[in-house]
Order: structure tokens, then C-alpha cells, then sequence
């Protein structure tokens, strides 16, 4: 066996084995979804079992998950809605306007993301408590997931408007369009591969976010991560129901992952020029 041979042989090696832990808690989780409690807890009935939607609908039943995943998609869209809002005017200000202190305020941003946010856990709790008394409410849990994500939404936004030639939005006010038409009709289009992605970002960690959710919401505002560690207890686990219930919450985040890679998908081919 020469060099290259081995060299391929290795690669696939590696890059089975990163499919396998990748994909193997997956698979695991959905083939358990349709197993009755006595067969994830035999042995003998570890692939070859009868599938049962059981699970699946006994968590449909369940008013309060019903809720509680309402909860989670108001939180999640709306707060991407907010971030990317205030996001891309602001990217916008600190890369195309000259200010004393752009740069501090562009490091900033950057730099308040890599704040934990176990760090933010008791400050926030407190100020949400007993100064805003927004606690308990969804809009609270929203305006902190906002908070938290807008800096990374700039950050990333400002990479995507330093490559708009300058000389577009130029020849747009040349023709009379107001800052705001310039920046609605010339700069959000040539954008849309950047809020496509800050937009799958800012989603996926509002919808699983746990910690800041659990310290700040209450029975009725509840999100799913809170409420999936809530339905555990120490004498009965339902891994059946549990995995089902993880089979459920995977979906809205990879129907919004798809829809908003065709959005980059189109954005970076919308410039392209037959030759």
C-alpha cells in the first residue's frame, strides 16, 4: 500500500467516524421516540423492536408542552426579528459614518458577546425583578435574548457592508434617494446572505437557550428547554416521551435553518453574470 493510498484510506477513516458521532445521538434519539418504555429498557429489543407513536402522542396531548412551544417561537422570532432590525442599522452607522469612538464601539460589540452568559444570570434577574418588573413575561425573556445576540448580528453584518462599493449608494443619492431609500432598496438586498446567516444564528440560540429563560420566566411563560428539564424527576424519567419531545423541537429550528439558507443561497447568486 503506497503513501496516497493510505493517506485516503485514513481520510475516509476520519471522516466516517466524524459522521458517526455526529449523526449516532441523532439516530439514537429518534429510533427511541418509538419505543415503548420496556423496550429501551431491554436489552434484547435494542434495533428490533414494534414502533409505537405512543410517546408522540402523549406529548401532543400535553397542553402545557403545546404552550410552552408557542412560547419558544414567539421568543425565538421575535427577538430575531428585533436583533436583526436594530443589527443591520447599526452595522450600517459604524461602518459607512464617522464618529469619535467608531472602533471602541465596533471592539465592543465583539467583545460583550464573549460574555457567558451565567455572567449575566444574576444581574439580569435582579434588574428584571425588582427595577423593570418585566420578569415572568415573554417580552422580558426577549428583549434579554435580543440583548445578548445583538452583538454578534453587528459584528458579522459589518463584514457584509465594508464589501458594498461605496459607490453604489453615491449613485442612489445622485438620483435622489433619501439615506433611508438607500439604505432599504440598495444596501438590505446586496445584505442578504449575511442576515440569512446572523438570522439562523440568533434563532437557534433563542430557541435553545435554558439558563437566563429558566431564572426569568414562570409557569405560563415557560420555554421547551425549561420545560423538558422541569419533566425530569428523580424517580421517573420517560426517555420515550423525552426523545419524542426532542424529535418535536428539532423541527421548527431546521425548517427555519433551510428556509433561510435558500435566502443565502439566492442572495449570492443574485449578482452573477452570464458569461
Amino acid at each position: 500500500m503506497n503513501k496516497k493510498t493510505l493517506n485516503t484510506a485514513l481520510y475516509y477513516l476520519v471522516l466516517v467516524s466524524l459522521i458517526v458521532f455526529s449523526l449516532g445521538p441523532i439516530v439514537l434519539m429518534f429510533v427511541t421516540s418509538f419505543k415503548l418504555k420496556v423496550d429501551i429498557m431491554s436489552d434484547s429489543t435494542a434495533w428490533f423492536f414494534m414502533p409505537t407513536l405512543q410517546n408522540y402522542a402523549s406529548m401532543l396531548d400535553d397542553r402545557s408542552l403545546v404552550n410552552n412551544i408557542g412560547n419558544s417561537l414567539y421568543v425565538a422570532i421575535v427577538s430575531t426579528a428585533i436583533t436583526l432590525f436594530a443589527g443591520c442599522m447599526a452595522a450600517y452607522a459604524i461602518v459607512r459614518y464617522r464618529f469619535f469612538g467608531r472602533d471602541v464601539a465596533s471592539m465592543t460589540t465583539l467583545i460583550m458577546r464573549m460574555v457567558p452568559p451565567a455572567v449575566l444570570l444574576v444581574p439580569v434577574f435582579g434588574i428584571w425583578t425588582f427595577d423593570y418588573e418585566i420578569d415572568g413575561t415573554l417580552n422580558g425573556i426577549v428583549l434579554i435574548y435580543s440583548a445578548m445576540n445583538l452583538p454578534f448580528v453587528i459584528w458579522i453584518l459589518q463584514s457584509f457592508i465594508q464589501q458594498i462599493p461605496i459607490q453604489l449608494e453615491e449613485a442612489a443619492r445622485m438620483d435622489g434617494a433619501n439615506p433611508f431609500q438607500v439604505f432599504y432598496h440598495i444596501i438590505l438586498p446586496v445584505i442578504q446572505p449575511g442576515l440569512a446567516a446572523a438570522s439562523i444564528f440568533t434563532f437557534r440560540i433563542a430557541w435553545n437557550e435554558f439558563l437566563i429563560a429558566n431564572a426569568i420566566s414562570d409557569r405560563s411563560t415557560r420555554t421547551t428547554p425549561v420545560y423538558i428539564v422541569n419533566s425530569l424527576t428523580e424517580y421517573n424519567i420517560d426517555w420515550g416521551a423525552i426523545m419524542a419531545m426532542g424529535v418535536l423541537l428539532a423541527i421548527p429550528p431546521i425548517i427555519f435553518t433551510f428556509v433561510a439558507s435558500k435566502q443565502i443561497i439566492s442572495g449570492m447568486t443574485a449578482g452573477a453574470v452570464k458569461g
